[in-house]
C-alpha cells in the first residue's frame, strides 16, 4: 500500500494537471482540500489492482461538466460521499474501492476526498489514462461495459440516477443535468467489479502522475529544467513512452465560451521571434495542435500549455491572453491508440477531419 502524504499530494496535482491535457477542471481546490484532511487524519491509502478481490465493488467517479464553471461554482464538499452512499443502496452492498474516472486534471484528486470520509483505499489506476471530456470516452465504455447505473449530485443537494443501455445515451443524458444543477456536478459511474477492474482500467496511472510531479518539483528545487526533467519522466514511465515540446511563444488570440455543457474554443500562440504560430482547438482538453498550418499533435495524445517560467500546466478554463507559454505534448498510452480505442476518442469521434497520426510520427521523435 502507498501512502500520499503532502508531498505526494502535490506531486499528484503537479502530474495530473499536465496529464489532462488542458481539462479535468484545475486541481487547486481538491489539493487544498487533501492537504486539509491529510493535516487531520493522516496520509490517503493507495493500492495496487492487484490488490483488488475480484468480487470487490469499486466505483469509479469525477465531475462533469465545463471547468470555466467550476472555478466560480464551489461544491458543498459532500457530492461524491452522496454519490456513493446512493450506489451502495442501488447495489446493496458497500463500496470497497474507488478510482478516478480520469487521472487529469483535478479529477485525479477528486476520488481520495471521498475515499478517505468512506474509509476505503483508492486503487492506482483511471479509466482514461488523461482526461476527456465525454463520459463515453473512457476505456471501460471502449471495452464495452455500462456507465451505469450512475448517479449525479449537485452543490444544491439534488441528485439523479442514470438508467440506460447505451453509453452516449448515458453521456447526453449526464451533460444535460449536470447544465440543470448549474453546469457542474460530481458523476458516480461504471460500477466495476474488482476482476474487471484489473481487467480494464489502466494500471498505475496515479503513481505515474505523482513521479511526474515529482520529477517536476525535484528539477525546480535543485535548479534545473523542469521541463526536460517532465519529458525524462514521461519516457520512464509504462503509460507514456514519448514526449517533448512543440512550441515556445506567447498567447496572442483567444476564443472560448461555455456551450452545452463544455468550454470550447481556440487559442493562438505566436513565437517571440514572430516567424512561426500554434493553434489549438479545445473542448474542456486540447484537442488538436497545428504548427504553421501543419498538424504536430491532435487526440488522444495528450497536448498541455504549460507556463514558460514555472512549468506550471495551465488548464483551458485558465487561458489568458499574453501569457509566455510552453505547448508540451506525450503520447497516449497504447489501449487508446487502437482501432477501436481512436473510434471513441480519436480525431473524427470530435469532428475533425484529419486521420490519426501518433505525435512521435508528426514530430520526429520515433528515432530517439
Amino acid at each position: 500500500m502507498i501512502r500520499i502524504d503532502a508531498t505526494a499530494l502535490g506531486d499528484l496535482a503537479c502530474g495530473a494537471a499536465f496529464l489532462g491535457s488542458g481539462g479535468g477542471g484545475d486541481p487547486y481546490h481538491n489539493r487544498l482540500l487533501g492537504e486539509a484532511r491529510i493535516a487531520r487524519r493522516g496520509p490517503f491509502e493507495l493500492i495496487s489492482l492487484e490488490q483488488l478481490a475480484d468480487d470487490a465493488l469499486v466505483v469509479p467517479c469525477g465531475w462533469i461538466g465545463a471547468p470555466t464553471v467550476s472555478i466560480e461554482k464551489l461544491p458543498n464538499g459532500r457530492e461524491a460521499v452522496d454519490g456513493l452512499r446512493r450506489i451502495e443502496r442501488l447495489t446493496g452492498r458497500k463500496v470497497d474501492a474507488v478510482l478516478p474516472i480520469e487521472i487529469g486534471g483535478g479529477n485525479g484528486l477528486a476520488p481520495l476526498i471521498a475515499a478517505a470520509e468512506l474509509g476505503i483505499p483508492v486503487v492506482d489506476a483511471d479509466g482514461m489514462a488523461r482526461a476527456f471530456p465525454e463520459s463515453q470516452m473512457s476505456i471501460f465504455s471502449i471495452h464495452g461495459l455500462s456507465g451505469c447505473p450512475s448517479i449525479l449530485t449537485g452543490a444544491c443537494g439534488s441528485l439523479a440516477i442514470i438508467e440506460t443501455e447505451d453509453n452516449h445515451v448515458h453521456e447526453r443524458i449526464a451533460r444535460q443535468v449536470s447544465i440543470a444543477l448549474g453546469g457542474d456536478a460530481h458523476m458516480v459511474e461504471y460500477p466495476l467489479t474488482g476482476r474487471q477492474t484489473k481487467d480494464h482500467a489502466i494500471p498505475s496511472s496515479i503513481s505515474t502522475a505523482i513521479a511526474i510531479g515529482a520529477a517536476i518539483r525535484d528539477a525546480r528545487q535543485k535548479g534545473g529544467d523542469p521541463f526536460a526533467a517532465l519529458i525524462a519522466a514521461l519516457q520512464t514511465s509504462d503509460l507514456y513512452p514519448f514526449g517533448g515540446i512543440l512550441f515556445d511563444g506567447k498567447i496572442v488570440d483567444l476564443e472560448r465560451e461555455t456551450r452545452g455543457g463544455f468550454a470550447m474554443g481556440r487559442v493562438a500562440i505566436e513565437a517571440f521571434d514572430g516567424a512561426s504560430r500554434m493553434d489549438l482547438e479545445f473542448q474542456n482538453e486540447n484537442l488538436i495542435a497545428w504548427r504553421n498550418g501543419a498538424v504536430c499533435a491532435m487526440v488522444p495524445d495528450i497536448i498541455t500549455i504549460m507556463d514558460r517560467e514555472t512549468a506550471d500546466s495551465i488548464t483551458t478554463d485558465r487561458l489568458k491572453y499574453g501569457q509566455r507559454v510552453k505547448v508540451l505534448a506525450a503520447a497516449a498510452p497504447h489501449m487508446l491508440r487502437s482501432a477501436e480505442a481512436l473510434s471513441f476518442v480519436g480525431p473524427s469521434a470530435f469532428g475533425f477531419a484529419e486521420d490519426y497520426v501518433p505525435i512521435e510520427a508528426l514530430n520526429g521523435w520515433d528515432d530517439r
